[in-house]
């Protein structure tokens, strides 16, 4: 009998209070690397009773963690910074080998979330209150910061460190406790590594747990418990509609960052060498594995021709292969099912009239870039996010029909507008209902001290920054009588 052989052994258990141990269910998780199928590590899902324990857990320890100091609180964030720092190199082949991501792409998530971390550490300064006068004489309002309690927070798979680490700092910081259900396929990168790495900070036991749950086995006990104050979820746009819907019910905060269809625009009088750059980037990272890639390319008819010339010209550079070679840009997808949803969705537009100029090799999970032109926005790959590397771009006649076209859409999330006016690409910027919006760049943009989040079907709610501190604190407002109130019926 052969013996099999686990990569990442050490991240076989869940963690709930403090305690590193196998989960209840009697399924078994098995997480593999996209690109090669190696086996990295199996570990028992957690059932619904381990997740009540960790609830339960997390709202005990909670009461005293929201009573430490605030620089002991710093202490511990800044720590998990540093720890972050030390072992970049440890977890950008983490990455590498749990999601496919390449190897710049795997470094900006590492830096992005070392600094989430660091931005969250001066929240626990932010948690004080202020005294507002009153029409009642003797009395005086005085208004707390407060942490809301418990947060449950369900991550994916495509960004899962960043996409953890921007729930899981600011929540900590500001006093709460956080129960961390990750991706099935990404539970190291997207929770247990985050778990390890505060742990050895310092960071009291209970006051972060990671389930690794199978819905079909859980249904939606993660969101209904009644511990949980507020629910994150990041995610597609239907499931997040789900969990918020459920949310809601039982009178939880939902923070949602839900599906995009991202609108980059090339105006006519936009630098067409920097647009194409600007472009292949925004599409192409991470196989277009993310939510605030581009999908959708809209160029003025004016430039339509150049800019598809020199946007295959571009493609064709971009090297397709296996992630662990550094100048690797498109890895593997995460599974066979996002290739094959991928391929129905471009011969669906085909159907619909789409002309497919670019047809890329697919081979397992390795998908190369497909391009398709002469696209209309009712069209299946303009009205879908396809989280993939392809291409689609759609011919407009002028500034108000780029407009008219990039609204066009149930999501906003992200966009970009490209023009040789900066005042022009501003103005058609603040036309666009999106949440986030980049003039001159493409829509891959994260910084930490900026708000993240969309409009319409893409979610409610901001990530980072100071939003980030008002999506995990609450208020309370105390009144003191300071002397004998008359009251006019006593």
């Amino acid at each position: 009998m052969t013996v099999k052989t686990l990569k990442y052994s050490e991240w076989s258990n869940n963690l709930v209070n403090g305690s590193w141990r196998e989960g209840s269910s009697e399924k078994t998780c098995t997480v593999t690397n996209p690109y090669n199928d190696e086996i990295l590590t199996e570990l028992k899902f957690a059932s619904k009773n381990d997740i009540h324990e960790a609830y339960v857990a997390a709202e005990e320890a909670q009461k005293s963690w929201a009573k430490v100091a605030p620089y002991e609180k710093i202490s511990i964030l800044e720590k998990a910074a540093q720890i972050m720092q030390d072992k970049k190199e440890e977890l950008v082949q983490l990455l590498i080998e749990e999601t496919g991501s390449s190897h710049l792409k795997a470094s900006v998530e590492v830096d992005c979330s070392i600094g989430d971390i660091k931005l969250a550490a001066t929240f626990p300064l932010l948690m004080g209150g202020s005294i507002r006068p009153s029409a009642i004489p003797g009395k005086e309002n005085r208004v707390y910061r407060e942490p809301t309690g418990v947060v449950g927070a369900i991550t994916p798979w495509n960004w899962p460190l960043h996409l953890t680490m921007r729930v899981v700092a600011p929540a900590i910081a500001t006093g709460n406790s956080i129960v961390v259900k990750p991706d099935l396929q990404t539970p190291i990168t997207g929770g247990l590594i985050i778990a390890k790495i505060f742990e050895e900070a310092g960071l009291p036991k209970g006051v972060i747990n990671v389930t690794v749950a199978d819905l079909e086995e859980i249904g939606d006990s993660f969101v209904e418990h009644p511990v949980p104050s507020v629910i994150s979820f990041t995610g597609s746009t239907a499931a997040g509609k789900h969990v918020g819907s459920l949310a809601v019910k039982h009178v939880k905060k939902p923070a949602l960052e839900l599906g995009g269809n991202n609108a980059f625009i090339v105006l006519d009088d936009a630098n067409l060498d920097e647009a194409v750059s600007a472009a292949t980037f925004g599409k192409f990272m991470h196989s277009g594995q993310i939510c605030i890639a581009i999908n959708r390319i809209i160029v003025d008819r004016k430039l339509y021709e150049p800019f598809i010339e020199k946007f295959l010209e571009q493609t064709a550079k971009v090297k397709v292969g296996d992630p662990r070679e550094s100048n690797t840009i498109i890895g593997p997808m995460i599974n066979r099912k996002q290739v094959d949803r991928a391929l129905s969705i471009i011969d669906k537009s085909v159907e619909q009239g789409a002309k497919l100029i670019k047809k890329g090799n697919v081979e397992g999970n390795l998908m190369e870039p497909f391009v398709l032109v002469d696209v209309t926005n009712d069209m299946t790959i303009a009205q879908d996010e396809v989280f993939a590397p392809v291409a689609c771009i759609i011919p407009v006649d002028n500034e108000e029909e780029a407009i008219k076209v990039a609204n066009d859409t149930p999501f906003g999330l992200s966009g970009a507008v490209f023009s040789g006016s900066l005042e022009r690409g501003i103005d058609v910027a603040k036309q666009i209902k999106t949440g986030m919006i980049h003039v001159n760049d493409q829509t891959i943009n994260v910084e930490s001290n900026v708000p993240f989040g969309g409009e319409k079907s893409s979610g409610l709610g901001r990530y980072c920054g100071e939003w980030a501190f008002e999506e995990f604190t609450t208020v309370k407002w105390i009144s003191v009588q300071n002397e004998p109130r008359q009251y006019p019926f006593s």
